[in-house]
């Protein structure tokens, strides 16, 4: 007789999100997070992470750029063995989706980087910290030592790039991720409007703007001067950066219009460790990051905070992938279901990371809130699968989708 597996239920059991925090019982997806992030982060704090350029025109553009994909399905498949793991870069993940480099993250959730960070190793996926991120780098690397990644802005400096280099190296990364598209610092109206400025300079409104949001006053703000004094850029060298409070952050974090490929070609002659360039967007673009001798791209337009009108990653992904020769292909910018993930994957990324949302997620649960939004995902990818009839990502391809 032929046995079958267990029957699935349908739909959530009863009482499944009584485990969550009472302020996570209302996320039902990633989009939830944006309001209930809105609800808890000061106005100036959120308008930064919400936010992306001048018109705003790449960063709707990014999530609008999904929809122009629908899926062709198949059916009476046996899905009930489907996995999502993914190689890539010679290490397994759970997930066919890690966690983007986001800066300031401290200011979001007390210890944010270190809760992306924990999440992201429970969940068995990468993390990306941000080179413009608070949290000193080796903390980080201890609390994700298999899946936490480094990202660095680099002057085209080579003092700076050397000894930056050894420092990432003796914290514990294995993979070094290069951010190439700021050139100069963008214009981001959004942050004047409100009232977010860097480097960050108190004011009576600004004042104002935490007491009305007690929770984020005390329990992240509070909780950071107590613990860590004034938060600092911590790893945007060698050593030390300079206080979120000093006029030295545009200095620091402005200076990289003469970085070019010559100094890519020395970061990849110093760096031992897998070396993956972001910042991509066209195929030319990506011709040249093989050429010298990167083992990944990440095709980005930096979340639409950087040139407005950029096309959006997902609109050039199916062409950068005749052109990646053996490098793992990845892409960030405007990820916020489950089915784009899918389409990514359908497209010929190898990889995907998602930003804002796992942002979210922490400023509104810490650790748990991250885990929730992974769990979130990861459950989608997985029910789209079935749904799809699709038993492992490989056997995705751009047969699956109609452009409309």
């Amino acid at each position: 007789m032929t046995k079958y597996p267990p029957r699935q239920q349908l739909g959530p059991a009863p009482n499944a999100r009584r485990h969550l925090p009472p302020i996570l019982r209302t996320v039902l997806s990633l989009g939830d997070l944006e309001p209930a992030a809105r609800r808890v982060l000061p106005r100036p704090i959120f308008g930064y992470l919400q936010g992306g350029v001048e018109d705003n025109v790449t960063l709707q553009a990014n999530s609008g750029a999904y929809r122009k994909w629908m899926f062709r399905t198949n059916v009476l498949v046996d899905v009930s063995l489907r996995s999502q793991s993914r190689h890539l870069m010679g290490q397994t993940y759970k997930a066919p989706f890690g966690i983007a480099p986001m800066g300031l993250c401290a200011l979001f959730s007390f210890d944010g980087d270190v809760a992306m960070a924990r999440a992201a190793e429970a969940a068995g996926i990468p993390y990306v910290l941000s080179g413009a991120s608070l949290t000193r780098m080796e903390r980080v690397a201890q609390a994700a030592p298999t899946c936490a990644w480094f990202q660095a802005y680099i002057p085209g400096e080579t003092a700076h790039i050397e000894g930056l280099l050894e420092r990432v190296a003796n914290a514990g990364f294995k993979t070094l991720v290069i951010t190439v598209d700021t050139a100069t610092l963008a214009n981001r109206e959004n942050n004047v409007r409100v009232g977010f400025s860097t480097p960050l300079r108190p004011s009576l409104r600004l004042a104002w703007d935490g007491l009305v949001r007690p929770r984020w006053l005390i329990g992240t703000l509070g909780r950071t001067l107590v613990k860590n004094g004034i938060p600092h850029f911590e790893n945007a060298g060698p050593g030390r950066g300079v206080p979120i409070i000093s006029s030295n952050v545009v200095r620091q974090f402005g200076l990289r219009d003469h970085l070019n490929w010559d100094h890519l070609a020395l970061i990849r002659e110093l760096w031992q460790g897998k070396l993956v360039i972001k910042g991509l967007i066209s195929a030319n673009d990506v011709k040249r990051a093989e050429q010298v001798g990167a083992d990944g791209v990440i095709l980005s337009n930096h979340g639409g905070r950087q040139l407005d009108g950029t096309v959006p990653p997902l609109l050039v992904l199916a062409e950068a992938a005749k052109a990646k020769g053996s490098m793992a292909l990845m892409l960030d910018s405007g990820i916020r279901r489950g089915t784009d993930v899918i389409k990514a994957l359908a497209l010929g990324a190898d990889h995907v990371f998602v930003g804002r949302p796992m942002a979210y997620a922490a400023a509104v649960g810490g650790q748990a809130g991250v885990a929730h939004a992974i769990g979130l995902l990861r459950d989608e990818i997985h029910r789209n699968m079935a749904l799809l009839g699709v038993k492992d990502l490989k056997e995705l391809g751009d047969d699956q989708l109609i452009a409309v």
